[in-house]
Parts: C-alpha cells; structure tokens; sequence
C-alpha cells in the first residue's frame, strides 16, 4: 500500500488538518526567508538599522489591522477562502520585490512588506480557526495536540526559512530566490484551494462588521493576557538583545543570527511537544481530559504556574549580569531558559482561544485574539528600543518580568 492510498483512507478531518498544516508550512518557510533576505540584501545596499528597521514597520501594523479585520472576514466567506487570499499576496509581495534594484524605494519595500504582514496573519489565523472546526468538543486532548504541532512546527519552519534564506541569497541570489519562492508558494495556493472543505469556518449566522470586538469576558482576558506576554518577550528579544550582543559582547552579526535563528527552531520543538512537557511537570492536570470545561481550567492552572516562572527568569537574567558571573554564559543560558518557558506558555495560550472561541465564527475570536498578539509585538518592539537606548538592558528585562506579571494577572481572570 502506497503513501497516497493510506491518505486517502484517512478520516476526513484529518486530511483537511493535513492540508491546512502544509499550507502553513510552506507559508512559514518563505515568510522566514523573506525576513532574512531582506534584512541581509538591504544591509549589504548600505542601508541605515534605521532604515531596515523602518522596512519591516507596516509588516508589524498591518497585521494589528488584518487579524483585526480576517476574523470577521474568515467567518463570513469562509477560512478556506482566507487562507488562500493569505498564500496569493505573499506570492504579490515576493514578485513586486524582483523588480530591478532601481524601483526597489523604501516606500516600495514597505508596501510589499505590508502585504507579506497582512498575507502572514491571514494565514495564521485561518489555520489555527481552522482546527477548531475540524475537532469535536469531547475530543479537546487531540485539539491541544494539534494546536500545540501547529504552533511549534510554524516557528521551526520560520528558524529554517531564515536559514533557507541567508543560503540561497549567498547562492542563487536576491530576486531568483524570491521567484522561486513565488513559484512554489503558488503551487501549494493552487493545491490548498482545491483541497480544502469550501464552507470549512464559515459562520451558519450572518456575521455583522461590530461583531469583531469580542464582548465575551473570557476571550478579553485572554487576550489581554497574550498581549503582554508577546510585549514581554519583544520588549528585550527584538532590538535590545541583538544590540548588547554586538555592541556589549562584541558577537559577529553572523553569530548573533545563528543563535537567534536555532533559538526560534529549538522554541518551536519545545511547542509541538508542550502537551508532553505539561504532563510530566501536572501529571494530575487532566491533559488528556475531553471535557472542555476541565480540559479549559487545567491548562489555565498550568499557565499560571509557567507564566510565574517567566517572570521570574525576567527578573534572575539581569541580577545574574550584575554579579560576577561571565556575561555570555548568563546570556545564552538565560535565553534558552526563557525560551524554554515562553515556548510552553504560548501553546498553552494558543490552545486556550482555540477551546474556548465561539465553534460557530470561530475566526472571529480567534482573529480579535491574534490582533492583541500583533498588537504586543509592535508595543515590545517599539519598547525594547526605546527602553534600550534610555535605561538599558537591565531595565528591558525588568520591565520583561512586568509583563509577563500582567500576563498571569489577566489569566488568573479565568481560573
């Protein structure tokens, strides 16, 4: 018996799980790659940090604006449609940035940076709403296992794109990487659409544009909560720790993009195996428990405890650093520590808007939701500069562990 004769025999929903996973994926992998070749072309061009940093801003905006916006429009036409609207204006935005170098203005960059931000969240949302609607709620042990694979395997796949990316621009170079990027991305949105359950996330009731705000308690907390805890990773991982690295420490900027990139892959395994990792820490946690209900209170009572852990990493990095401990040391095992941490929190977070979001519009709550975590990377990113340049990188982790402090304080709403 072939591979292909065993996924036909596959149960319905997890043919369509498999179709939605490997959109995703394939997404994830030139979307990492686009942030590397960017980051990498323009450098070598000349270009300022801030110019480079000013290349990626309506990439951090816009996705506020799409997941606050995809939610409404994923219940209303439905998620396969969005998912696919997601993988054609990624292909848009790889093509506009093969032009020759003449038309490649800041301005220019940034719109077609735009349309990658607004293609990513689209994409990410449709995929995660998308799981609600294929599991059942009795079956929420296989839910988390499925959000948590999801979760992990996107950040992985990010880590490698960054990789992909450096290698093929130092190989093939800028714009045939990125038409060969467009060209399999295409083939995959060509794949998705046929594949996938048209009506897949469609809400059953008319979906009105007010109803993109969520007045459901629980999903405000949640989000709030994923808002700070995005903020208080951002606020000392995005400017501030490649700046002290280089500046303080004295690392290459190769070596400050390799670790960072195996950073972001060993974080996304930590992820896919968070239900695992849960289960040996709270083996009386109930996570294989099929009633929603306690399934939901047994992973808020696990996010609890590691949302307190984070905040106390937060506060042990910069404490350490002041005593006489070797700096780099400090550093790379406070990193893999609080990437360790983090990672378990945010599958956690991500399994928790997946339970409880409404099953009927699901991509509504889900997009108000990844709205917030937008929202928290601009606010860390903005903040880890400006903290940085006035305070330093002590007060960027301390104001760190403030946040993740926020985050258990909005997450103990629903216990």
């Amino acid at each position: 018996m072939n591979i292909w004769t065993k996924v036909g025999q596959l149960p319905q929903a997890i043919k369509q799980y498999l179709v939605v996973t490997a959109s995703y994926w394939a997404f994830t992998l030139t979307d990492g790659a686009l942030r590397m070749l960017v980051l990498l072309h323009f450098h070598q061009l000349g270009y300022s940090p801030l110019e480079l940093a000013s290349l990626f801003i309506f990439y951090e905006v816009f996705g506020v604006i799409t997941n606050l916006v995809g939610g409404w429009l994923g219940a209303k036409i439905g998620l396969n449609k969005t998912m696919n609207i997601g993988l054609f204006l990624q292909v848009i935005a790889l093509l506009m940035l093969t032009l020759p170098l003449e038309y490649l203005t800041i301005m220019w960059v940034m719109f077609a940076q735009a349309l990658s931000g607004i293609a990513k969240d689209l994409n990410k949302m449709s995929a995660k709403s998308s799981i609600k609607s294929l599991v059942p709620n009795d079956q929420q042990g296989r839910l988390f296992h499925w959000v948590a694979l999801l979760t992990g395997s996107k950040n992985a796949l990010k880590g490698i794109g960054f990789f992909c990316g450096a290698f093929l621009l130092s190989t093939i170079g800028f714009r045939l990487t990125l038409g060969v990027m467009a060209l399999c991305l295409a083939v995959v949105a060509m794949f998705s659409y046929f594949l996938l359950n048209k009506d897949i996330g469609k809400a059953k009731n008319k979906i009105k544009f007010k109803t993109i705000f969520s007045k459901d308690a629980s999903i405000n907390y949640l989000s709030a909560a994923r808002l700070t805890l995005f903020a208080a990773r951002d606020v000392w991982f995005v400017v501030a720790l490649p700046v002290y690295l280089s500046s303080e420490l004295s690392w290459s900027f190769h070596a400050i993009g390799l670790f960072m990139a195996v950073w972001i892959i060993l974080y996304g395994v930590v992820q896919v195996n968070t239900p695992k990792i849960s289960s040996l820490f709270f083996k009386n946690s109930t996570l294989t428990q099929n009633n929603q209900q306690a399934a939901v209170k047994s992973r808020v009572n696990s996010v609890i405890v590691w949302g307190t852990i984070l905040s106390f990493i937060c506060l042990l990095i910069p404490i350490s650093l002041n005593m006489i401990i070797n700096e780099q040391i400090v550093i790379v095992v406070g990193l893999l520590s609080f990437g360790f941490v983090f990672a378990i929190n945010s599958s956690l977070h991500s399994y928790l808007i997946v339970a409880c979001a409404q099953e009927d519009g699901v991509s509504l709550d889900v997009g108000f939701y990844y709205m917030a975590n937008a929202l928290g990377r601009l606010l860390g990113t903005v903040l880890s500069g400006w903290i940085y340049q006035l305070f330093g990188f002590d007060f960027c982790l301390l104001f760190s562990a403030l946040l993740a402090g926020f985050s258990v304080f909005f997450i103990r709403k629903l216990a």
